[in-house]
């Protein structure tokens, strides 16, 4: 198999004697004899250039490619025939829930404001919505949203949770426009698809009540940019957002200069956390396939 930097080979180092481990970045076709050998390839964080992708191709016995990223939307027009997929589902899990915890507290805390208080000079102790006693709505089903749900749950908050279909202690989807309209602040964590393209479009921006906060830790056009951009304008809602559309977000672009709008450049699962959880998931599923084992993760056989 194939790895994309050092810090996995030496970590996985002591499976040297049952897996042969390359270390291959994509960039530069491996050697024939060697290629000929590989059967899964794991790829590297945000390897996203599909030139990349297609030194896949050169792979004659590739079977299986492993995602870092529990995102998979990517990748699926990228893998060859035959080979299959698997994500990274929790690898990212805490990184994310950590950051989308923190960007609610920045944006109920008044915490962007503080700090250009602070740079001028200038106390500034206006009175704050608590995260305490919010009506909290997690959107999502994985385990990202499990994991921001541990984190919110010590607050002392309300907590809804919505999945794709309702289950004991859990709304459907179908639920969402009644719920948001009682939601202080909504946190989405779903896959991007076809099913979650503009989740939060203009009319269900317009069900939250004025000042609920719009926190985004999922993918970008997972909202309606313009309808939310329009809401923000206007002060009515306020965001905080780790993911945006477009990604990266233009410096000319609007979202930028938005009131009561907190943006980081998704960050969720970019701390030194993500490594050891990467060489974690890939060491599973190699015991898995040394013991003839389905693997873990598989979005699909292609």
């Amino acid at each position: 198999m194939t790895v994309p930097d050092t810090d996995l080979l030496h970590r996985l180092d002591d499976l040297s004697d049952r897996v042969e481990l390359v270390l291959w970045d994509l960039l530069s076709p491996l050697p024939t004899e060697v290629a000929e050998r590989v059967s899964l390839v794991q790829i590297g964080h945000y390897w996203v250039q599909p030139d990349r992708w297609r030194r896949l191709t050169e792979v004659p016995n590739l079977r299986y490619v492993q995602l870092p990223s529990a995102g998979f939307e990517h990748a699926l027009p990228l893998i060859p025939p035959g080979v299959t997929l698997c994500n990274g589902r929790g690898v990212h899990s805490t990184g994310t829930a950590e950051l989308a915890l923190a960007l609610i507290l920045a944006a109920q805390r008044g915490l962007p404001d503080a700090l250009v208080a602070q740079r001028e000079g200038r106390w500034f102790s206006p009175e704050l919505p608590s995260l305490a006693d919010r009506r909290v709505l997690v959107v999502g089903a994985g385990s990202v949203a499990q994991a921001v749900v541990d984190r919110l749950r010590p607050f002392e908050v309300e907590l809804s949770l919505v999945a794709r279909t309702a289950r004991p202690g859990v709304h459907g989807i179908d639920e969402l426009p009644q719920l948001l309209a009682r939601t202080d602040i909504v946190v989405l964590t779903v896959p991007y698809s076809a099913s979650t393209h503009h989740l939060l479009d203009a009319e269900r921006l317009a069900a939250l009540p004025d000042g609920a906060l719009v926190v985004n830790v999922a993918r970008g056009r997972v909202v309606d940019t313009e309808a939310l951009l329009a809401e923000l304008t206007s002060g009515r809602l306020r965001a905080a957002l780790d993911v945006t559309d477009p990604e990266p977000l233009p410096a000319e672009h609007p979202l930028w200069h938005a009131p009561n709008t907190i943006i980081t450049a998704h960050q969720g699962g970019n701390s030194d956390a993500t490594y050891p959880r990467v060489a974690a998931l890939l060491r599973r599923q190699l015991e898995h396939l040394l013991a003839g084992e389905p693997l873990d993760n598989v979005v699909t056989h292609s």
